[in-house]
Formats: C-alpha cells, sequence, structure tokens
C-alpha cells in the first residue's frame, strides 16, 4: 500500500478519526494501517499514531506512536490486541475478571476465557489456518483403502490424479512401509489437503501442483541418492523410512538427551522410556524424518488429541500411515513466520512488500525456504540440496502433467528467512501477558497473548489458553 498521502486527504482522516476517537477506541492491531491521527489501545495505554504506520508496536522504542494516557470508558474491549497474527503483543483483558479465592488464588469464568480465545483468534488468517489443519477422526482414516466408493473427496482426487501404478513409477525403489493405500490414508486424515474451493481455483490443478512439490522432498529427504542406480534418481524417493544408521538400541545415534533436561518441553512432552528404564529414541523417521520430542509431541497431540501416544510410541511413524501423515501435516501447518507449504501452492498466500523485498515469491523455491531455508537459501547460487529439489520437481511435475510458469521461482539462492512482516506470518502459541492493569488484582493481566515462538500452548488446539491462563496467573475456572 501506497504510503503517500495529499496534505487535504490527511486532514480529512484525522478529523474524522477525532470525532471518531470521541466514542470509542479500538485495540491496537498489528495488520491493520493506521494513518495519523488514528488512536488505539494497547496494554491499557492510549496512544495516537503519528504518521502513517502498520504493525509498529506501541510503546516500543521510536515508536511511531504518541502516548495519550491510560484507558477510559473510550477504550472498547472487544476485537483483541494483538490482531491474531503478526508480531501482536497485548491483550485487553476482559471487564468481569478474576475473583479472589478463599485461601489465595483466584476464580475465572470458564465461558470469559472461551470467549478470549475466540476474539484473539478470530483473524481472517487463523480462520484459513484451521480449514488447512482440519482433520477426521483415525477410524475414517484406518477405513480408507484404495478405489472404496466411500473413500473422502479429497482421498478420491487423489486417487483419480495418481493411480497405485504411478505412485510406483514415481518411487519405484520405496520402502514397502511407503504404500499407496497409507498414503491415501495420509491425505484423508487432513481433509483440508487436495480440497474443493468455491472461488474459481483450479482444485484439480492445486492438488497435482501439491503432489508434485511434496514428492519432489520426499526424494530429496528419503532418497536413495544412487546415481549409479538404473533407475532414475528423481525415482528413488521413500527409500529411508528411518533415520540412516540410528537404531533403538544405537547408542551412537542420539535423539534423547534432551529428555533428562528440566523445562516446559519435557514438562509438556515428556519423552517415553522403554522396558529397560532408558529414555526412547526420537531419531528421523517417515517422509518428513521427524525427529525430536519436542516435534513427536505436537504431531500426536493432532494426530491422536494426545501428545504422549507417539511420545511412548515413536516407531508409529515408521511403521504405521503416520509415516506419510507426518508430511501431510508438515505440508498444512504454518511454522510462523513461515506460512504453511499449502499455502503457497494454493495461492492463498501472497507475498507483502516485506516478502518482496527479502527476494520471497511464489513457487516452489518458497517450499524450500520453508523445509530448509536457514541452510539452503539465500547463498546467491543454489545450493546441491536446493538444486536437487528443483531438478526433481520439475521430473515429478512432468509425469503428473502440472505446467511450469516461466515466472515461478523454482530455487531460492536469492531467497532471505521469512520474517514476522510477512505476508504469511502469525503468531500461534500463547504467553503470558506481563502487562501491567492497574483495575485486576496485584496488577496483573491474567491473560495470555500471542506470540510467534514456541511455547507449551499453542492457539491452534482448543483449550490452550485456558490453560495458559491456569498456569500462569493460580487460576481455578468455574462455569
Amino acid at each position: 500500500m501506497s504510503q503517500t498521502f495529499s496534505v487535504a486527504a490527511a486532514i480529512a482522516i484525522a478529523l474524522a478519526t477525532q470525532a471518531t476517537a470521541a466514542t470509542t477506541i479500538e485495540p491496537w492491531s498489528a495488520s491493520k494501517v493506521y494513518t495519523a491521527g488514528l488512536q488505539a489501545h494497547f496494554q491499557n495505554q492510549r496512544y495516537q499514531a503519528k504518521w502513517w504506520t502498520q504493525n509498529n508496536q506501541p510503546g516500543t522504542a521510536n515508536s511511531p506512536w504518541t502516548l495519550l494516557g491510560a484507558c477510559d470508558s473510550s477504550c472498547a474491549t472487544s476485537g483483541g490486541g494483538s490482531g491474531g497474527g503478526g508480531a501482536g503483543g497485548g491483550t485487553t483483558p476482559p471487564t468481569t475478571g478474576p475473583k479472589p479465592k478463599p485461601g489465595g488464588g483466584y476464580t475465572m469464568s470458564t465461558v470469559e476465557l472461551s470467549q478470549a480465545e475466540v476474539r484473539l483468534t478470530s483473524s481472517p488468517l487463523f480462520a484459513l489456518t484451521r480449514a488447512n489443519i482440519a482433520t477426521r477422526p483415525n477410524s475414517e482414516v484406518e477405513a480408507i483403502v484404495p478405489g472404496r466408493a466411500a473413500n473422502p473427496d479429497n482421498v478420491r482426487r487423489v486417487e483419480r490424479l495418481l493411480s497405485a501404478s504411478q505412485w510406483q513409477a514415481h518411487f519405484a525403489m520405496a520402502n514397502p512401509a511407503y504404500s499407496y493405500g497409507r498414503f491415501l490414508q495420509a491425505v484423508g486424515k487432513f481433509s483440508g489437503f487436495c480440497r474443493d474451493f468455491t472461488d474459481g481455483r483450479d482444485p484439480d490443478a492445486i492438488c497435482r501442483k501439491a503432489l508434485a512439490t511434496m514428492f519432489a522432498h520426499f526424494t530429496q529427504e528419503t532418497g536413495a541418492h544412487d546415481r549409479n542406480s538404473s533407475i532414475e534418481e528423481w525415482r528413488q524417493g521413500l527409500y529411508f523410512v528411518t533415520e540412516a544408521g540410528c537404531a533403538d538400541n544405537d547408542s551412537s545415534c542420539g535423539y534423547n538427551s534432551e529428555c533428562a533436561m528440566p523445562g516446559w518441553q519435557t514438562d509438556i512432552w515428556p519423552c517415553g522410556k522403554d522396558a529397560q528404564g532408558r529414555f526412547k529414541k526420537y531419531y528421523g523417521r517417515g517422509a518428513k524424518q521427524l525427529s525430536y520430542h519436542y516435534n513427536y509431541g505436537p504431531f500426536s497431540q493432532a494426530m491422536y488429541g494426545d501428545a504422549k501416544i507417539l511420545l511412548n510410541q515413536p516407531e508409529l511413524v515408521a511403521n504405521s500411515w503416520l509415516n506419510l501423515a507426518s508430511a501431510v501435516f508438515f505440508m498444512m501447518y504454518p511454522a510462523s513466520p513461515k506460512p504453511s507449504m499449502w499455502s503457497v501452492l494454493d495461492g492463498s498466500w501472497v507475498p507483502n512488500s516485506s516478502d518482496q523485498s527479502r527476494g520471497i515469491k511464489p513457487g516452489f523455491g518458497a517450499t524450500t525456504n520453508i523445509i530448509n531455508g536457514g541452510i539452503e537459501c539465500g547463498h546467491g547460487y543454489e545450493k546441491p540440496q536446493s538444486q536437487n529439489r528443483v531438478d526433481y520437481y520439475l521430473r515429478h511435475a512432468q509425469q503428473l502433467g502440472v505446467p511450469i510458469g516461466n515466472n515461478e521461482q523454482l530455487g531460492c539462492k536469492d531467497q532471505k528467512p521469512f520474517e514476522v512482516s510477512g505476508a504469511g506470518a502469525l503468531n500461534i502459541y500463547w504467553e503470558m501477558d506481563w502487562g501491567y492493569y492497574a483495575e485486576r488484582p496485584e496488577g496483573k493481566s491474567f491473560a495470555c497473548k500471542l506470540v510467534g515462538y514456541q511455547t507449551a500452548y499453542s492457539a491452534l488446539q482448543a483449550g490452550d489458553y485456558h490453560k495458559c491462563v491456569q498456569r500462569y496467573f493460580n487460576v481455578e475456572l468455574v462455569p
């Protein structure tokens, strides 16, 4: 959006804003554009914009905001403090608030916290993300078999675009653990993958492109990479089920040293133990080569609603349909500040000026940046791993009938990492709101805020907002 405004227009906007501000001041939103004179409140303080600004948090050094004073009756209490995405910070605690409890601590209404959670995650980007990561019950997934008339719509689309014989042609050296049937089950778990669209987008074309992209990354991550084989290298994907050189009884392969470390990660995702009382090992397994207990736990939560299942049975990521579902999971979930790979493929992610300034454009290269950008991207030349991915993508795309446009950015040599100011940035974790609120007991917020770094509580997991408030503020929930 242009930052150039005429003087007359700026004056008109400021006058209109002053008239509105006399009645209500909305919470600051990271995604909203503010022009000179617009007001917002943040962490119980009122601010007025000095000039055009977006995603600049009030109260920081060199802020484009003027502090007007503490909130009063003009401050609206609805709409949330962080806008649901970007670099949000504060919240606007509900007016009912905590009630002292005999013997210490406080009670808070479950309904009140639920309303706060909904308010803080009500942005369009949150709604889109929830649609992308929606899952089906495992009982439905395990009933999926090739050719079944009752298979979900997105599974039947994949069956129509990719037959069992085609699967074998793409993965001629695949381990038998990666069967076509298990791939269909992995697809069926995520109802957002290869789904229909109602806005004119071509779901078949998007699905084909998603398959080609996914298969290229499979080939790089788990391929045999045997250039002496009579089988072309692009067809050697899904060769490895577990990380080379790792086994449960192999003392040289780690991936469990973090299990004994104190901290919230081991509290929320406790490592399982074997019959001898040793911590299980969370080395790479499956098409995504899922690694470390702090990745097995969230994946288990998404698959079962229980983080402990895969922490206790990590082998399921190798010897069940989860070996391919882990890859679909990674394609559909965002890792802030990165968008999800699916959003890049279906066109819902549109790079903004921040993304463009970092050289990030739509195309296969952006998915490589999401997967391993810190190592493979931004070097001014294509790293061997990135070039492999491009080569594999071109061959898989050709087999699947995916046209490659002249403007598609295939590599990532000129791409810098995604940042919080990018179009796909979505703060998806809850953290304690450290703000001071004079009207609340002890000046505490009794609220949690959205952040971009990983914490124990996910905004994509229903109920985690309640757990966050309970943990940090000694709160008991009441109806």
